[in-house]
């Protein structure tokens, strides 16, 4: 995310230092020559001053264009981008978004009260009706250049009436949510008091305009922070007044009534409770709509008896509320699946307590400053191991650990439909290290629909070893719209090594344990439909002589530095370490033998890591090549060495520095620049302010179950990308939803890795055919925003790192050939994320077969105290996310090692970008840039005019010193007497010759 700050500001102004300082000094000497030719000769006086001044200006002119040409070229190209999104793209986005709305709105709950009549008569209670949440913040904003349909508007557009004195109520109390931006967070939630509600006798009026009342609920989300867990009156971080941002979040001061020290932001607010208290009292047949990306607690709709109908409608981007309106009049029927899981006490989840912000108490020397404030690395310890989201619940529920029905109201993978289905599961057919499942759905109820098949594995565990959940989806397919009696089979296919588990300690490598594996054909991730066995014999061990067979190298342990020092949740003995591993931590000190290996900018010297065998590779040859000549040939082609001789250091060391929002042009190689942008939902450029469409959230395409629908939403975005000439989309994201708290969940598609790969690589295919590279991100383990930019040392086992936080990008890489990724912000241990050559090159390159390049997330000003161009060409991430020098994002060290280093990363962006769309034949003879021409066209004019001035100083100077020759036969006496009345006379001579010159 673009996030302009002073710090940023002035790095931009550094960088421009030379040119502003050789402007003030000519300003500076042109001033001397004024003083110092006071007492001089008229001829020389004028000359000398003229020509000072012309000097300025030529000199000015030179430095703007060093300026305009040099440090802010890219910049400016960045912010006066060309290209137009067709009115036939924004119209076929406009479809598509109501499309994955129609399809990702869940229903949770439906006694029948759903579908109501068309024209019914509604009363919408809850401010959030009146001003809905599209999407979430940062990073991952919609465009508002775009008109958006309104949960109001949706419901109209749909034939619905709605009671508009509820309406004005509403907007009467306040107009609209804060405008938010990077460094803070719209938390508030905004709702009158009952006292309010009363005065205005609400309930009573709104129960004579109609019986029908929709309560509608939301919760905000966003980058740079997580939700808040505890929303206590009294922490100024959670509260700060008059509508201001705090270093937390926002609130307002007249809602203090609300704020309660035990409740979060999950659960109902005071007033939210209240209203509805009232609601439920005056109407029945309540219609209840979640409008958010987290999973709320939600165990309040059950302790309503008029609430009868619940829909989940997270954010549905620009047109997505008229799919709303038209799931509630049954015009679509509701298809959508829970992607996660909805829990009735969050405080219980195995994440919760190892979840925020923790600071290392022994690490002070390595603070870094952020907007002014100093910041201790910090850490957070994934010890509840592979058991997240439905893993944990399912599994801890078969070993009758803990009482299902009381901790899970609605399951993974779970949904409501308008009509009802029946499936058959067919027989296994194992074929070619493949399994093969059919499942014959039909629809037996009196509407059309669509359904969901989902696939899910048990595999055989033996107390105390390899940890296993019970319950893993491993595929999963979804209908067509089937009508009254109308089947369709759907075929569920996947490797049988995606039911191997990853032995850490003793094998070291992915494990496929013999035994009997139960394959389900599952209504969600509780309800078994149908299962089959499949025994394994003996174990097949994954290893150097038998490597799975969509890896490159065998995949081996590689990450025993990220193990930190903690209990971690395991099944053993009916998980018996559950109070012990998921308690909150208690040890804050970096164990001295990791503190001794931790690096960032204050202590990192690159060259203690140059390899003296390394020899200088060839720079800046002649061999005549050119980087469009390059497009379509292999990775290993012997081309590539010989166009990689011909750039300099510098070209290469620019390339690497510049690399926000674009990858830059190098003149001498041909490689024309590249516009990247950001948005999950949509495409925004951050300079120009242009954008697309905002297509609905990432996680409601994940509710969706529809790869067909995921591949169009990346060839929607692909092609708006294209008319607008960019090139990489910084997307999909897909960290997992390690907790429901997490800020950016909305653009994150799941707690499982199995949807989210999927539906990810979906995206990055349909991009792709448009020739646009998708940055998968935030690679890996950016699953929370507390501390992310604040050296957030991530400790995990290899199995849960590998399993659940690695998988999503493995798939992406393996199955959609992804030529993009953006590392993630965090370390791994005590490793950065951008600087691990362990997971960027051995096994994200080695192990996978990426080809491809790695860029980091933001570079901020000083690189956030520990991003370091250097470090991170030598470790596997190729380039920077700035368009300014912002410290530590040039590689200035000319070593062997060094410029080696350099010259493979230059080979993968090169390699990514000539095979993008910005080297179609039709996309590279654009011409220059609007701001080019007309910095052109003003050099032309400022030269004419130092010609002009030139040759009119001149021949002033001339004409002067004639005059000059004749004045010195006046006599001395009366030359000095009257001096002041000569020079008079001279400057009107000068003057009438100049008229008569004219």
């Amino acid at each position: 995310m673009l996030a302009i700050n002073m710090a940023d500001v002035v790095s931009v102004i550094k960088s421009i230092a030379p040119q502003l300082i050789a402007i003030v000094t000519l300003l500076v000497c042109a001033l001397v020559v004024m003083f110092i030719t006071r007492n001089r000769e008229l001829a020389f006086k004028k000359l000398s001053r003229s020509a000072a001044w012309i000097l300025f200006m030529v000199g000015t002119v030179i430095s703007v264009n060093m300026m305009l040409n040099g440090p802010l070229k890219t910049m400016i190209t960045l912010a006066t981008g060309r290209g137009v999104i067709t009115d036939k793209s924004l119209d076929e986005a406009k479809t598509l978004g109501e499309d994955i709305a129609g399809e990702g709105i869940v229903l949770l709950k439906n006694d029948s009260a759903l579908p109501l009549k068309k024209g019914t008569k509604l009363n919408l209670f809850g401010w959030s009706s009146t001003n809905p949440l599209y999407g979430g913040t940062g990073s991952g904003g919609l465009n508002d250049s775009f008109p958006t349909v309104s949960l109001i508007d949706g419901i109209k557009n749909a034939g619905f009436e709605v009671n508009e004195d509820l309406v004005k109520f509403y907007t009467d109390f306040r107009a609209k949510r804060p405008t938010v931006g990077m460094w803070g967070q719209d938390w508030t939630i905004p709702e009158p008091s009952i006292d309010q509600y009363k005065e205005a006798n609400v309930f009573e009026n709104a129960r004579k305009y109609s019986d029908k009342a929709v309560v509608v609920i939301a919760r905000s989300g966003g980058e740079g922070a997580d939700l808040p867990k505890s929303l206590d009156p009294n922490t100024e971080d959670n509260f700060t007044d008059g509508g201001t941002f705090g270093s937390k979040g926002l609130r307002y001061s007249d809602q203090k009534d609300d704020l309660d020290a035990n409740k979060s932001y999950l659960q109902l607010s005071n007033r939210e409770a209240a209203m509805l208290d009232s609601v439920n009292k005056t109407f029945k047949d309540i219609v209840v709509i979640i409008n958010s990306a987290n999973p709320m607690e939600l165990g309040f709709v059950n302790d309503y008896e008029n609430i009868s109908s619940v829909v989940w409608c997270p954010g549905p981007g620009q047109t997505g509320f008229n799919a709303l309106g038209k799931i509630l009049d049954g015009e679509i029927n509701p298809s959508g699946k829970t992607s996660d899981i909805f829990v009735y006490d969050l405080k219980k989840s195995p994440s919760y307590n190892n979840f925020g912000d923790f600071q290392y108490t022994n690490m002070d020397e390595f603070s870094t400053e952020d907007r002014g404030t100093k910041h201790k690395p910090s850490f957070v310890n994934y010890a509840e191991g592979i058991y997240v989201g439905y893993k944990f619940y399912e599994t801890a529920a078969k070993e009758n650990a803990i009482n299902y029905a009381g901790y899970v109201q609605y399951p993974f993978g779970y949904g409501l439909s308008y009509t009802n289905f029946t499936k058959e599961m067919g027989e296994i057919v194992a074929n070619d290290g493949k399994i093969s499942i059919d499942v014959l759905v039909t629809n037996t109820g009196n509407v059309a629909g669509k359904d969901v098949v989902e696939i899910y594995y048990n595999p055989p565990y033996k107390n105390g070893g390899i940890e296993k959940a019970s319950t893993n989806l491993v595929g999963f397919g979804k209908t067509k719209l089937l009508g009254p009696g109308e089947s369709e089979t759907v075929k569920v296919t996947f490797n049988l090594e995606d039911m191997a588990s990853y032995d850490e300690k003793d094998k070291k490598a992915y494990v496929l344990e013999a035994g009997t594996y139960e394959i389900s054909l599952q209504e969600d991730s509780h309800n078994i439909l149908d299962t089959r066995t499949f025994p394994i014999e003996k174990d097949i061990v994954y290893n150097v002589d038998n490597k799975r067979s969509s890896d490159k190298e065998v995949a081996t342990n590689k990450l025993d530095d990220m193990r930190g020092n903690f209990t971690v949740l395991s099944r053993k003995d009916k998980f018996a370490n559950l109070e012990e591993a998921t308690k909150a931590p208690t040890d804050f000190t970096l164990p001295e033998d990791k503190k001794a290996a931790f690096l960032n900018n204050s202590n990192y010297d690159a060259s203690k890591f140059d390899v003296e065998s390394d020899k200088m590779p060839t720079t800046g040859a002649n061999n005549k090549l050119k980087l469009k000549d390059l497009r379509g040939l292999e990775y290993d082609d012997p081309k590539w060495d010989a166009l990689l001789d011909e750039m300099t250091f510098n070209d290469m060391s620019k390339l690497v520095a510049l690399g926000g929002y674009q990858t830059v042009a190098i003149g001498r190689i041909g490689k024309v620049q590249t516009v990247d942008c950001d948005g999950p939902s949509s495409i925004n450029n951050n300079f120009t302010k242009k954008g697309s469409i905002g297509l609905p959230a990432t996680i409601m395409l994940a509710n969706t179950f529809n790869t067909e629908l995921a591949h169009s939403f990346g060839d929607s975005i692909g092609k708006m990308a294209n008319e607008m000439q960019v090139s990489g989309w910084y997307a999909p994201a897909m960290n997992t939803h390690r907790s429901a708290f997490a800020g950016r969940n909305f653009e994150y598609y799941s707690e499982d890795p199995i949807l989210s790969g999927k539906i990810a690589a979906e995206a990055v295919k349909g991009a792709a055919d448009n020739g646009v590279y998708a940055y998968i991100k935030h690679f890996a383990l950016n699953d929370q925003e507390t501390n992310r930019t604040y050296q957030l040392m991530t400790w995990a086992d290899e199995q849960t790192v590998r399993e659940v936080y690695l998988r999503p990008f493995e798939i992406c890489v393996k199955e959609a050939n992804a030529k993009a990724v953006m590392a993630a912000f965090n370390h791994y241990g005590t490793t950065p994320a951008y600087a691990s050559d362990n997971v960027l090159n051995k096994i994200l390159r080695d192990e996978w077969g990426f080809r491809g390049m790695v860029l980091t997330d933001y570079f901020g000003a000083g690189g956030y105290g520990y991003l370091d161009a250097n470090r991170a060409t030598r470790n596997g991430t190729d380039f920077c996310l700035t368009a300014i020098d912002a410290g530590f994002n040039y590689v200035k060290d000319k070593s062997a090692t060094a410029t080696l280093a350099l010259r493979k990363v230059s080979h993968n962006i090169l390699y990514t970008t000539v095979n993008s769309r910005a080297y179609a034949p039709e996309n590279l003879n654009l011409g220059l840039m609007g701001w080019q021409i007309a910095t052109i066209i003003v050099d032309i004019i400022c030269a004419a005019a130092v010609v002009l001035l030139l040759m009119k100083t001149w021949k002033n100077f001339k004409f002067r010193k004639e005059l000059e020759r004749r004045e010195d036969r006046v006599s001395p006496v009366v030359e000095v007497a009257s001096g002041d009345a000569s020079e008079a006379k001279s400057d009107k001579i000068v003057e009438d010759k100049n008229t008569e010159n004219e």
